[in-house]
């Protein structure tokens, strides 16, 4: 069966929180233009130099209809604009007294850009967040005071407002753009988790299959087909794992049995090793993986197993430990099997080959040899952990080597580091 492969990555809606702000920006621009276009022609027989205020309204004008692309988005609104931006509206607030009779100024009457000015002072709340708020609205709250000459009652009042309203805003924006980041972060893993689970089921119906059909005729034919099937059982092995997972193991030599080197680890993709002395639980199943082979069944619980990232390594060790003992003794036939299974307060993991056994007072007499194998790789690493091994063996009908560890379990320090 062929592959159906999509070259195409998955589609993420996205939507922008803020683009609404900068649609509002522009309204606000143009309505508080034509704003202070008409407060200067209600009272322009008032302005001592009204020729002053026609030339600065004039080019306010210009400069408002002609800006308009650069508060359409974030990406048009540069710094460069906003500098000039600002320019235009504090230059305007300069010249109010130069245009306007001292009495006006004096009485409290407004500027010649009046509101627009906090258009200016909202477009940098909306590209740089609260921070450019402030630094804006402090420049404008600083230059109204210097067009007064004192810090009228009036005055202060309108400068504090604009002050505080920019910087809500900036602040809004801020928190709108983690949350946009958050959700699209999180529609970005749904759409990959839908992909995941397709490819999965195409490559379980297809690849998976014909792995599996190979690893049978080789096993049947022998010879240069049999170890064919053998390296197509592997990949099987470590292919399931993938699509199922995220579980990729680390570099592995594979011996002439299909056990496999032990004492390698796994992580999860993308994930670096971490500090084996870490508090922080993992996931034994991680570093269990590594040893399912196509003669070695994995067998594990759905979710995932936690256990001290220390014992976890400790107990993935001794499991490796038996699995040696079943290259070693068993034979190149035999198969194993490695069973996990997460109890309230412990884990237990359980090795089981078909291999010929173990002979009675064997054990005692590989200890007594200097063959510490199950004594001290097995045995002692689950001892310093607080748990312990069970082993059961009938000559003739394999081996069964039961580990328990608590879950709260923790190596005794500088024992596990001298093995």
């Amino acid at each position: 069966m062929a592959v159906r492969q999509k070259t195409a990555s998955p589609r993420v809606m996205r939507m922008s929180v803020e683009q609404p702000l900068w649609r509002a920006l522009t309204g606000y621009r143009i309505l508080t233009m034509l704003y202070a276009i008409g407060l200067f022609a209600n009272s322009y027989e008032g302005f001592a130099r009204p020729w002053v205020a026609v030339a600065y309204f004039s080019v306010l004008f210009v400069w408002t209809l002609a800006t308009l692309p650069k508060v359409a988005n974030a990406a048009s609104c540069t710094k460069r604009f906003l500098t000039a931006d600002l320019t235009v509206a504090l230059t305007g607030i300069l010249l109010t007294p130069v245009a306007d009779a001292h009495e006006r100024v004096a009485s409290g009457g407004p500027t010649m850009p009046s509101i627009w000015t906090a258009g200016s002072v909202l477009a940098f709340a909306i590209k740089g967040g609260w921070r450019w708020a402030a630094f804006a609205s402090t420049l404008v709250a600083v230059t109204n005071l210097v067009e007064r000459g004192s810090p009228a009652r009036d005055t202060v009042h309108n400068v504090v407002l604009v002050w505080v309203a920019s910087i809500a805003i900036g602040y809004v924006v801020e928190v709108a753009r983690a949350s946009e980041r958050t959700l699209a972060r999180a529609l970005e893993i749904e759409a990959a988790t839908r992909e995941r689970e397709r490819l999965a089921r195409d490559i379980h119906d297809s690849v998976l299959q014909v792995l599996a059909m190979v690893q049978r005729r080789g096993a049947v034919l022998g010879g240069e087909a049999g170890e064919l099937g053998r390296m197509a059982g592997e990949q099987e092995v470590a292919l399931r794992a993938l699509v199922s997972g995220g579980l990729v193991s680390g570099p592995r030599t594979p011996d002439h049995t299909g056990l496999g080197a032990p004492g390698t680890l796994v992580h999860l993709a993308g994930e670096p090793d971490s500090d084996p002395d870490s508090p922080d639980p993992v996931d034994l199943r991680t570093l269990l993986v590594q040893y399912a082979t196509s003669t070695i069944t994995l067998s594990e619980p759905g979710a995932p197993v936690p256990l001290a990232r220390a014992a976890a390594k400790e107990l993935a060790a001794a499991v490796g430990a038996a699995l040696d003992n079943v290259r070693k003794h068993a034979g190149e036939g035999a198969r194993a099997w490695i069973l996990v299974e997460d109890e309230p307060d412990s884990v237990v993991v359980t090795v089981r080959d078909d291999g010929p056994g173990i002979p009675e007072g064997r054990l005692a007499q590989a200890e007594g040899e200097g063959r510490l194998g199950v004594a001290q790789s097995i045995r002692g690493r689950l001892r310093d952990l607080g748990g312990g091994a069970e082993l059961i063996s009938v000559p003739g009908q394999g081996t069964e080597v039961e580990l328990t560890v608590p879950k709260d379990s923790r190596p005794a320090r500088g024992k596990a580091e001298k093995r």
